[in-house]
């Protein structure tokens, strides 16, 4: 009996050590210094990360931690990711964040590529917003070097083209983490065009029923975005320009000319008209080689849906409104040109 009690007593007192061990190594640790970065890896296991908090610091006993994982069930839906962490958190505390993916925010950039916005514009845009030199944008618009959005967007590779990318960066404002690089950053606008073009419900369809490849389109937007300021003239000047094309009579569009000026033009001169350039659409017939500028999607909408009509000719009006006046014939064009030019007096 005496035997009996001994062994009683200490099975006891082995059992209270080991409640005392577990109660001991799942306390918090003591708070003795500021939070660290913790990174978890992809790919990386319960157990691993296990070891990982205890070799921080963050938790006493990786083999409790890993105990305690397994009785919860908890630990299969942890994110990958860099978490901040100090001494003193609870397993049910890390636990939470790990399988939320509560990660250190990176810090970001805020930039916006307003609409008609050409691909010189957007590099400085961007180089002002990370405090580099334009010439890195630049450089990535002009060969689209290992952007997968390049080939998926079949964006084609002639030399006749001025930026390769031109029209392809959906303007739009954006936050991006500060250590983007250039390819991410442009990548992103390119991604963002793709988006936008699926949220315009059969367009690709629509896009093969007016004859056009996706450049082709792009470029007719662009001219728009460039010509047009009033919303709701998109779709009929984008119908003036299919006119013109299917006639082959020249666009005779200004924007194409002020694309190729080293500085915008209030007023365009005769002689600035006579520029050789395959984007001079007064000296060739036909589209440019390729966009002038990035459209935005009513000017997109628009030359994939354009307003059916007889007009071949438009005039803005300077009257303040920035609109148009429309013609059927040239004669009726120049007495616009006439009305017009009253109306600024």
């Amino acid at each position: 009996m005496r035997n009996l009690l001994i062994v009683l007593l200490l099975l006891i007192a082995v059992a209270g050590a080991g409640i005392w061990y577990i109660w001991n190594g799942m306390k918090p640790v003591e708070p003795s210094g500021p939070a660290v970065n913790i990174t978890i890896e992809k790919g990386m296991g319960s157990l691993e990360i296990a070891d990982l908090l205890e070799s921080k610091g963050i938790i006493r006993s990786a083999l409790l931690f890993k105990g305690y994982l397994k009785w919860t069930n908890e630990g299969s839906q942890f994110k990958a990711g860099t978490y901040s962490a100090a001494p003193g958190a609870t397993y049910d505390n890390l636990i939470t964040r790990l399988n939320a993916g509560d990660v250190v925010k990176k810090e970001t950039v805020v930039f916006t590529i307003p609409e008609g916005y050409t691909a010189k514009q957007i590099a400085d845009r961007l180089a002002q917003a990370w405090g580099k030199d334009a010439s890195l944008f630049l450089s990535q618009i002009d060969t689209g070097a290992e952007l997968k959005e390049t080939d998926i967007l079949s964006i084609p590779q002639e030399k006749d083209i001025r930026h390769r990318l031109e029209g392809y960066m959906f303007p739009e404002t954006y936050e991006l983490v500060k250590d983007s690089t250039p390819q991410q950053i442009v990548e992103k606008m390119m991604e963002e065009l793709q988006k936008r073009l699926d949220s315009i419900s059969g367009w690709q369809t629509r896009l093969k029923d007016r004859g056009l490849t996706l450049h082709e389109l792009l470029t007719v937007a662009s001219l728009v975005e460039r010509e047009v300021v009033v919303d709701s003239e998109r779709p009929l000047v984008a119908g003036v320009i299919y006119n013109r094309l299917n006639k082959g009579q020249k666009l005779e569009i200004d924007a194409t000319v002020q694309y190729l000026l080293a500085q915008p033009k209030e007023r365009l001169l005769y002689k600035d008209l006579e520029v050789e350039s395959p984007y001079n659409t007064y000296r060739n017939t036909g589209l440019p080689p390729g966009p002038i500028c990035s459209p935005g999607l009513a000017s997109i909408k628009a030359a994939l849906e354009p307003e059916t009509s007889d007009y071949y000719y438009y005039v803005t009006k300077k009257d303040g409104s920035q609109a148009h006046l429309f013609a059927k014939t040239y004669k009726e064009h120049l007495a616009n040109i006439k009305k017009s030019q009253a109306a600024a007096k």
